[in-house]
């Protein structure tokens, strides 16, 4: 068999320089007749990642395993489908050796080749680049099913985004003002640098809250007094939780993305009381997965992305790009919060796979 390589996480770590190490690994071959094999070129990276290493995550892969949740590469192998040649997915969409996709895996994508269902792909437009192929699908879907299915953010609302300079917070802004046309957008982030990030995505505010004193003062000031009626939170932390629940609109909605920080508040049940608030969870790979209903939807926001990202009005940010063998600093990054934007895990081709890829 032909070798490929990983970067396989055999025992859980809390810094992730030292929990990934680049291996030879067998080719990988279809274990179910739904099964694609996909020769990546690009991994978009996500915190979840991080937490996948570290073994925090609610998914833990039996070990070994590599970390990365979306890719993007060429068909090279398909598994056998009765009477046909080639695989479908559920929309009755064909896969055959050569073709490009796009995949959401959970984990596998820090790697050469990763297996895939093809429930899990979809076609990848030839006018995308693999980078940012690479980089949109988690970031923006998750936003998007955040922003319209779970917090029903209308035009004339005020949206608060925390870790806005991040990949899901830097997403928030652009679907806000570019998708659904969002008034005021306050861009919270932990940097001047990251701030510089989210007015160039189109914030209307920013905040750094490293440097505010009075995180709810300050909300409540640039609200002119209401506070915010949707509030965007992939960080945690009971400061900030408590501080933007303080600084709520009546009838909000503080929508739960993750926790960034590494703590998951607690915080006084009396705040979304008084003023009707609502803690709203965002799963977005839960949605996909419970039912048929919320995998079709969740597909057709994505094709929608897809759309925006072709006509202009969505531009990915990939701020850094990193290569397989610098994976496990690539997510120390992520642990010591220096990342802004988005990015990216390029794969360098062994030369036989180049030569597939030459063929398209």
């Amino acid at each position: 068999m032909m070798q490929e390589r990983a970067a396989l996480v055999t025992e859980y770590c809390e810094d992730p320089r030292q929990g990934l190490h680049v291996q030879n690994v067998e080719s990988l071959e279809p274990l179910e007749d739904d099964d694609v094999i996909i020769n990546v070129e690009s991994c978009g990276v996500n915190y979840p990642d991080l937490l996948l290493v570290q073994g925090k995550y609610q998914i833990q892969p039996k070990r070994p395993f590599s970390p990365g949740g979306e890719v993007s590469g060429i068909v090279a192998k398909v598994g056998r489908r009765p009477n046909t040649s080639r695989n479908d997915d559920s929309s009755g969409r064909h896969y055959q050796i050569g073709d490009r996709v796009i995949a959401t895996t959970m984990y596998g994508g820090f790697a050469t080749q990763v297996r895939a269902k093809t429930a899990q792909c979809l076609p990848m437009p030839e006018d995308l680049s693999y980078e940012t192929a690479s980089a949109f699908i988690i970031t923006y879907g998750t936003t998007l099913y955040a922003l319209r299915n779970r917090g029903n953010l209308q035009r004339h609302e005020t949206l608060v985004i925390l870790g806005a300079g991040g990949g899901v917070g830097s997403a928030a802004i652009e679907i806000a003002k570019k998708v659904i046309g969002c008034k005021k957008v306050i861009a919270c982030a932990s940097s001047e640098e990251k701030l510089r990030l989210c007015h160039e995505l189109g914030a209307d505010e920013l905040v750094n809250y490293t440097t505010c004193t009075n995180l709810k003062a300050t909300l409540k000031t640039l609200t002119n007094g209401k506070g915010a009626d949707v509030v965007y939170d992939p960080v945690g932390g009971n400061t900030l939780s408590e501080a933007c629940l303080r600084a709520m609109n009546f009838n909000g909605r503080y929508l739960v993305i993750g926790f960034a920080s590494g703590i998951i508040p607690k915080v006084p049940l009396n705040l979304p009381l008084l003023k009707s608030t609502s803690i709203v969870g965002v799963f977005w790979g839960g949605w996909r997965m419970k039912d048929t209903k919320g995998y079709n939807e969740s597909n057709e926001q994505i094709h929608e992305i897809v759309h925006y990202i072709r006509r202009g009005i969505l531009t990915p940010t990939i701020t850094e790009r990193y290569s397989l063998e610098n994976a496990g600093q690539c997510l120390q990054n992520f642990a010591q919060r220096k990342v802004s934007g988005k990015v990216v895990i390029r794969i360098d081709r062994p030369k036989h796979k180049q030569i597939l890829s030459s063929k398209l």
